[in-house]
């Protein structure tokens, strides 16, 4: 079987990486991909959102699985394009990853079918926003409703920059068009976590828990990010009791909704958490693979993962199971400097063949020999050890090997969970 995925960042470099150990696979192709994914895959010169191209080029090239990363190509209707030309393809329709791309119909969506979430109000008017969170106790969280590279959620400790980020979302667009609409939401304090399960329409595959670190800065301070680092399992956050809460509150509620909307939702439901005194509570949905959970769940996934992506296309996933590496994996993620704002590349990155750890790229691009950055995330060095305590300890010394002007990286990733 030859595969296709889409995209071009950490997430499908361990996407490429895993789907290439399959025995049943004879190629992977990755478009339009990047420096590090070259090494793994056959980049294919191709933007996501060429549908036309990638059609033509998954007909001609024989693809027989096409593995869809990114969430803008899934809003897009990037699925259902492939689908039309019946060709096999993992992913939601735009129809389903709508509970990504509209945090509106997301919250809707979770308050019909008593999926725990926090309290909040939905506006498409700037001055019914503002109205709205003037009523509300502080801090308050502002989202744009639509896709903003994880980066569109600001949290508010004031009425007055809650004001604020109404005006930069909604008037100013900081965010685009993805902040014709905003949800105004009440501040949920606790611990966050990251699930990950395969859903087939009809039953769901827990994945084990992670949990993502999404501010630039140690201790959880700075600016939101895509993401800049993970640790599995989680489960100092996560511990059996409130796994089985998240199994029955949100996974079987989520599946029973899903089916009652006649929403055929088929792919990977990726919810981030917040564990509250209250137990778990929905944040927002994904519709696909997280970055930089993939990395470390790639990584200690045993089996094949063609088997559970196609059972998940064919509605078969209650006759399948997976196997799991005990082992804890740490995945930090090197990012340019300036990051989450203004950053340069073309930054030469040396000392990649000196780390004991598996290095997936991000924004790399080849220059000659050598690899340069290309993005605000560049890499995932990402450990496996026996113990937290070790991969964290691994997965920083392979950090301090590599090195890039500018560089920049959490040094607390994965210190909750020890």
């Amino acid at each position: 079987m030859k595969i296709l995925v889409l995209g071009s960042g950490g997430r499908e470099h361990a996407l490429c990486w895993k789907l290439k150990q399959s025995p049943r696979v004879t190629a992977v192709f990755c478009a339009p991909g990047n420096g590090g994914i070259a090494e793994v895959a056959t980049c294919v010169p191709h933007k996501i959102s060429e549908h036309d191209a990638l059609v033509a080029f998954a007909k001609s090239e024989g693809i027989g699985l096409t593995v869809v990363g990114p969430d803008d190509a899934l809003a897009a209707g990037i699925v259902d394009r492939f689908q039309s030309e019946s060709l096999r393809v993992f992913g939601p329709t735009q129809s389903a990853a709508r509970l990504e791309s509209s945090k509106v119909f997301a919250k809707e969506f979770m308050f019909r079918h008593g999926i725990p979430t926090a309290a909040s109000g939905q506006f498409s008017s700037a001055q019914e926003a503002r109205a709205f969170a003037a009523k509300m106790n502080t801090p308050i969280v502002v989202k744009a409703s639509g896709l903003a590279l994880g980066k569109g959620v600001i949290i508010a400790a004031t009425h007055a920059e809650a004001d604020a980020a109404i005006r930069e979302i909604m008037e100013e667009r900081k965010f685009g068009d993805a902040g014709a609409e905003v949800v105004i939401e009440e501040f949920l304090e606790g611990e966050e976590c990251s699930i990950h399960a395969l859903v087939d329409g009809r039953s769901f595959l827990l994945f084990p828990s992670a949990q993502d670190h999404k501010r630039a800065l140690d201790g959880d301070q700075g600016l939101n990010t895509g993401g800049m680092g993970t640790f599995s399992p989680a489960d100092k956050v996560l511990p059996p009791a409130l796994e089985q809460r998240v199994r029955v509150e949100v996974l079987e509620r989520f599946v029973a909704g899903a089916r009652a909307d006649g929403l055929d939702f088929r792919g990977m439901l990726f919810p981030g958490l917040m564990i509250t005194k209250d137990g778990p509570k929905v944040l927002e949905f994904n519709c696909r693979f997280g970055d930089p959970e993939t990395q470390v769940l790639l990584t200690r996934l045993e089996i094949d993962l063609v088997d559970l992506l196609e059972a998940t296309i064919d509605q078969r996933l209650d006759a399948v199971s997976a196997r799991w590496k005990p082992e804890a994996a740490v995945c930090v993620i090197m990012a340019s400097g300036g990051y989450p704002g203004a950053y340069a590349g073309g930054k030469t990155i040396t000392g990649l063949e000196k780390a004991d750890a598996r290095v997936f790229h991000a924004g790399t691009k080849k220059d000659g020999d050598a690899f340069v950055t290309a993005g605000g995330r560049v890499l995932g060095v990402t450990a496996l050890a026996p113990t937290l305590a070790q991969a964290r300890d691994r997965a920083y010394l392979a950090v301090k090997q590599i090195t890039f002007d500018g560089a920049q990286y959490r040094t607390d990733i994965g210190a909750k969970g020890l």
